[in-house]
């Protein structure tokens, strides 16, 4: 892991964007304090199969009905 300050980031950050995308992790760093990381994003191998979760999840018929008053106003919400 690599730790740069804030103004190298600035003046390199297309380089710094690219070596994160290969992998690296790099700080980012204001006054020697970590401020931020650079980071790849993961990318998703396998697709996600539709109805994954079908027969194991249920929803109630009245999922969408209005909260009781008691946990609306616990939430701030209007209540039904």
């Amino acid at each position: 892991m690599k730790t740069v300050n804030l103004y190298e980031a600035k003046t390199h950050l297309s380089q710094l964007v690219d070596r994160a995308a290969a992998g690296e992790e790099i700080v980012i760093a204001k006054a020697g304090r970590p401020l931020a990381r650079l980071v790849p994003i993961s990318r998703r191998t396998e697709r996600r199969p539709l109805g994954l979760l079908r027969g194991r999840v249920q929803v109630s018929e009245d999922f969408d009905a209005p909260l009781p008053d008691d946990v609306a106003d616990a939430f701030g919400t209007l209540a039904g």
